[in-house]
């Protein structure tokens, strides 16, 4: 595996974090207190070209390959140090619009794509249900045929972009006597469909300026040309494909997020004196910085590796679920030992390690849990 990262790509990974820390690292702090999305952000990561990256240039996108999308997804978190923004980028990039690209009609991907790409829509994923989370196909959303169309009847919960998306793929049962995992089809909902709402905005404890909430359906009537692939393999051939991409390009923004909290673990134990000297200067806190980046360099490889893997279209499942399990327990790791090198401040909401801390969690239940990966991990070792 050659994970050789060009001139050119190193060049675009330093001026997008550029970007991020002249843009979105200011404001940082007071968004994540305040649970605010800045939309004036998206209209600026669209004119920075980055809001359709690995779409196409066909449709407006930017054409990377999987690994330059985890370059640019783990620059902006370094830069940015906002978990809540490279949330919901995540979201918008590999749930949101990846799944049109690859799975949409032709009419489809020209209606949504181009602004999507352009930061004028912002795009999202509805699986997960009250009722429903790890057992992905057990969801109770149904969709009934009627005429040309689809009414879909249903609660959607934990929606990353929720509130502020203009376009939604949908999962529905639209055969309930389909086994479990079967019958069930994805839709392309335009948010501004009558019976289709955002109900109330979840009150998360990290990645707070990414906007989550509940999604009601009642009666949402959508037109049957929205659906996409074939009528009731959504959960394997879509949704299952949406987490392979989850598992590489949206967690590289943790290795980002990792990154930028040992920049502050560094900064601050050369500046903090105790005893007379910088208590970078003590064995104690050189082995937690040590720890730090040894944590972070092995989640870069894991993830880089199931990226590069995918990008050349060879297996890259258990890769993916290996990378997400060490993502998931090795930043809060380091985030927690952030903490404890900044001692009483590191407690506090005015320093960015608490922040840090909160934002890291999300990684061991977002995207499948933790639990859920080993058991991906274990099934492939048991069938080999």
């Amino acid at each position: 595996m050659d994970f050789t990262v060009t001139p050119e790509q190193q060049t675009f990974f330093e001026e997008t974090r550029a970007w991020a820390q002249s843009l979105i690292a200011p404001g940082a702090a007071e968004r994540d207190r305040e649970g605010r999305w800045d939309p004036a952000l998206w209209k600026a990561l669209g004119a920075q070209g980055l809001a359709g990256l690995p779409i196409p240039a066909a449709y407006g996108g930017g054409g990377a390959s999987v690994v330059e999308c985890c370059l640019a997804n783990e620059a902006i978190a370094e830069g940015g140090h906002d978990g809540g923004f490279n949330l919901s980028l995540g979201a918008h990039w590999v749930i949101g619009t990846v799944p049109i690209w690859l799975h949409g009609s032709e009419e489809l991907k020209k209606r949504w794509l181009p602004g999507l790409c352009d930061g004028t829509f912002v795009g999202s994923w509805a699986s997960t249900e009250p009722e429903s989370g790890s057992d992905a196909g057990s969801i109770r959303t149904t969709a009934v045929r009627d005429g040309d169309d689809w009414v879909l009847n249903g609660t959607k919960m934990f929606i990353t972009n929720g509130p502020i998306a203009d376009v939604c793929t949908v999962l529905a049962r639209t055969d309930t006597k389909a086994t479990a995992g079967r019958g069930i089809s994805a839709f392309v909902v335009d948010t501004r469909t009558p019976g289709f709402s955002a109900g109330r905005e979840l009150d998360k404890l990290g990645c707070r300026s990414s906007p989550t909430a509940e999604i009601v359906l009642q009666g949402c009537r959508v037109p049957a040309e929205c659906m996409l692939g074939p009528e009731g393999e959504a959960l394997w051939r879509i949704a299952f494909e949406c987490f392979d991409w989850e598992r590489t390009v949206m967690l590289a923004g943790s290795v980002g997020g990792m990154a930028a909290t040992l920049a502050d673990a560094l900064r601050y134990a050369g500046q903090r004196s105790q005893f007379g000297r910088p208590i970078a200067s003590f064995q104690a806190v050189q082995h937690k910085l040590a720890d730090m980046k040894i944590n972070l360099e092995t989640c870069r490889m894991a993830v880089y590796r199931a990226a590069w893997l995918k990008q050349e279209g060879l297996p890259h499942q258990t890769e993916a679920s290996i990378a997400k399990v060490l993502i998931g327990e090795l930043s809060v790791r380091n985030a927690l030992e952030a903490v404890q090198i900044h001692g009483g401040y590191g407690y506090l909401r005015d320093f960015p390690a608490e922040r840090a801390l909160r934002d890291s969690k999300l990684s061991a239940i977002g995207g499948g849990t933790t639990e859920i990966q080993k058991t991906v991990i274990a099934r492939a070792l048991l069938a080999e």
